[in-house]
């Protein structure tokens, strides 16, 4: 395979409408293919309609609402679903992204942005594509190496892989047509930015954002590139540049820069990453992305003043041009890390007596938004789920009432929702059928911590705030790691809240939960409903669970024996209905263990393919896992006054990927003696970079890894320990 170096466009700087600087490379290695596979064009996605057999973006069309018109897979018979093929993709970590299928070939994205192409038939591998990104980057992939999913467009196929670059691969052969850097800035060992989310077609551009908004420096943009050539068009920038640099660098910024303090740091980068969430509609022109939170977000008197555009906001963007056309912002100075990055749907629905082209999106502060998607205008704001942070929608502004008593500046306090949102990026779905959407809803609160007088509870990629699930510690640990907790409790009654996932039904017009259906956890999978009467969930247990649309009955429940994420989706083949869904557990809940009723704490967590079609067969499960007995620690090292100390480093820079208990990545309590041996030359000098272990030396000392190691020994011995004798440490 060619080089990076050789193939890729240097990173474009220029504001939007600059020229670039020079033509993208392609691969010289391959020509232009008949367009046997993968023949998407905008005629085709216009009338996606008419070929309901299709499955042609990730969210099913053009307006991203995870819906199909299939029905032979219907209320009446899903009792009979069963197992079809299976796909194994040799991974172990979160897979999030949701299925195309072009005339019976299915392409998908999994980590790191490696693509599979398979029959949609058999599950028989066509090909597949690995951009053999470097282990490095998986350092600041904020939740794990996941991808959301990949763009068909005349025969080729699109992905951005977490390095940054976006690919184009030739849909009949996987092989490689041109990469391009999406990254605003690419330096040696500069790795805040990645990209996670699934690229779209916008006219004869690829869209793509960027990730890195919970980590020092990254400025937030999207970017397009021609789908041909990869030759950049234009870059949009969400937030300022520093204004001592002088005028900003494109004309929507001056006015922003004017909302934030003018003492922010703007080493900081300003966050305002564009993850996921963007959608495009052909007929407005107009390309519709949502933005994370300001960097570094944070509430009180020692927090940024300002509103910080456009952070936390639903922007649209000119599609000729890449200038602002509008922007609706939800969270004016976020504190809670409420990103607006959500997926969108896009369809039309009768407001107030008259039918009008709409944007719904259901937030991460528990908010469920309705737009006029070619002005910007509100016009419905819903809470889904238990919200604490405001006390309404101004009906006048249109902004958010804080609640005063959610500021955790001077003591920590419990906020609903909790970091993780009312809902992330687990798709929805809405119904045209129903005139429903269908929210997989997270009801769950966090105790917020502001770590400036408290630097045991920093942790890499959450600024100067920690965020806590109170039924996760016991109050001696959280009173030993955070001080004295007095968190407010906002649900009135209730002294031990729960997070608990839940789906609901709700019609967006008026707000209205017509049903719900109590999940297994917080954490389970996006939503697929169909003409069928449908609406389809995989969740953490592994069971892929169908519901009636119209009252949420359940229909069926399937063991899958592998925990669910991502959403599922439909398709025909030769007359026949499927479904199929990316089965494995991780993203952002990698950093607590495995939930107890897991599949992935039952059978572990070897990723998949799973298709279903009418049949009755049962779903093959991966052999259940057995307890494993802690090793034998080497002998303990260090002093107490080393272990404390390591013990803050671990809680800081280690703990977001290597929990303790059987997670997404090793328990490193359990290290093999080999490892223990090799510990300092995969701390410090990246000896496993290739499995995915960045190195740390840019951060961490000798006597820094020291006392790490010596931490994880000692809490090695307790854990051995307290097997023997059946008294927890």
């Amino acid at each position: 395979m060619l080089s990076k170096a050789f193939l890729a466009l240097v990173a474009f700087m220029g504001f939007a409408g600059c020229a670039p600087q020079q033509p993208a490379i392609e691969n010289p290695l391959v020509r232009a293919a008949p367009n046997v596979y993968g023949h998407v064009d905008a005629h085709r996605l216009a009338h996606a309609s008419s070929e309901p057999g299709e499955w042609l973006t990730p969210g099913g069309g053009p307006s991203g609402a995870y819906y199909s018109a299939l029905r032979d897979i219907n209320d009446t018979n899903a009792d009979h679903l069963g197992f079809a093929w299976d796909y194994k993709l040799g991974t172990s970590r979160g897979l999030e992204a949701t299925p195309v299928v072009v005339d019976g070939t299915l392409f998908t994205s999994g980590n790191w942005g490696i693509v599979y192409a398979l029959d949609a038939a058999t599950g028989r591998e066509r090909w597949s594509y690995d951009p053999r990104v470097d282990g490095q980057w998986g350092r600041y992939a904020c939740c794990d190496v996941v991808n959301r999913g990949i763009a068909v467009w005349q025969g080729r196929v699109y992905v951005a892989s977490l390095d940054g670059y976006l690919h184009a691969l030739d849909a009949a052969t996987g092989k490689l047509v041109w990469m391009v850097d999406t990254l605003p800035a690419r330096a040696k060992d500069l790795f805040h930015y990645t990209s996670t989310g699934a690229p779209i077609i916008a006219g004869d551009m690829v869209v793509i954002g960027m990730a890195g908004a919970d980590f020092k420096g990254a400025r937030g943009s999207v970017s397009t590139y021609d789908t041909a050539t990869g030759a950049p068009r234009w870059r949009f920038y969400t937030v300022p540049r520093d204004p001592r640099l002088g005028k900003q660098d494109q004309p929507h910024l001056e006015g922003a820069a004017q909302s934030w303090d003018p003492h922010y740091d703007w080493s900081m980068g300003g966050g305002g990453a564009v993850w996921d969430g963007i959608s495009y509609d052909p007929e407005l022109g107009l390309i519709y992305i949502g933005t994370a939170n300001p960097a570094p977000y944070a509430v009180g008197k020692d927090a940024p003043s300002g509103d910080q555009l456009y952070t936390a906001s639903i922007v649209a963007i000119h599609e000729k041009t890449g200038t602002l056309a509008w922007y609706y912002q939800e969270v004016p100075g976020d504190g809670w890390d409420y990103d607006a990055a959500q997926k969108m749907v896009l369809t039309e629905l009768n407001i107030y007596g008259e039918f009008k082209k709409v944007l719904i999106q259901a937030a991460k502060n528990g908010y469920l938004y309705v737009l006029d998607r070619k002005t910007g205008e509100l016009l419905a704001a819903h809470p889904f789920a238990h919200i604490s942070w405001a006390r309404g929608i101004d009906p006048k502004s249109h902004r958010p009432i804080r609640n005063t008593e959610a500021d955790y500046t001077n003591s920590p306090k419990l906020v609903f929702p909790g970091t993780q949102g009312a809902h992330n990026w687990q798709p929805m779905a809405y119904s045209p059928s129903s005139g429903l959407v269908y929210v997989p809803t997270m009801d769950a609160p966090m105790v917020y911590i502001d770590t400036a007088q408290r630097p045991a509870a920093l942790i890499e990629g959450n600024f100067t705030v920690a965020g806590v699930w109170p039924e996760q510690y016991s109050p001696a640990d959280m009173t030993r790691l955070f001080g004295s907790l007095t968190p407010l409790d906002m649900l009135a009654g209730k002294t031990a809240p729960r997070s608990l996932g839940i789906l609901r039904a709700i019609d967006p017009k008026n707000g209205k939960i017509i049903w719900e259906q109590a999940g297994r956890d917080m954490w389970d999978g996006g939503v697929l409903s169909t003409a069928g009467n449908l609406v389809i969930r995989g969740d953490v247990s592994g069971h892929l669970n169908v519901y009636a649309a119209d009252s949420g009955k359940i229909l069926k429940v399937i063991d899958v024996g592998t925990s669910i994420m991502a959403a599922p989706m439909t398709y025909a083949v030769n007359g026949e209905q499927y479904l199929a869904v990316m089965a494995g557990y991780g993203g952002g809940n990698m950093f607590i263990p495995f939930p107890p009723n897991s599949a992935a704490e039952r059978y572990g967590n070897a990723g998949r393919i799973v298709a279903f079609k009418l049949g009755d067969v049962a779903v093959p499960k991966p052999s259940l896992l057995g307890t494993v007995p802690f090793p034998t620690p080497p002998p303990r090292e260090g002093t107490a006054a080393q272990m404390a100390s390591g013990e803050i480093l671990y809680n800081r820079f280690c703990s977001r990927c290597h929990v303790f208990g059987r997670g997404v990545l090793p328990d490193l309590r359990r290290m093999s003696s080999v490892t223990h041996q090799l510990f300092y030359e995969i701390v410090l000098n990246g000896a496993y970079r290739g499995k995915g272990m960045a190195r740390w030396d840019d951060v961490l000392s000798r006597f820094d890894a020291q006392a790490i190691h010596a931490y994880l020994i000692d809490q090695s011995w307790l854990a051995k320990t307290s097997e023997k004798t059946g008294v927890t440490p």
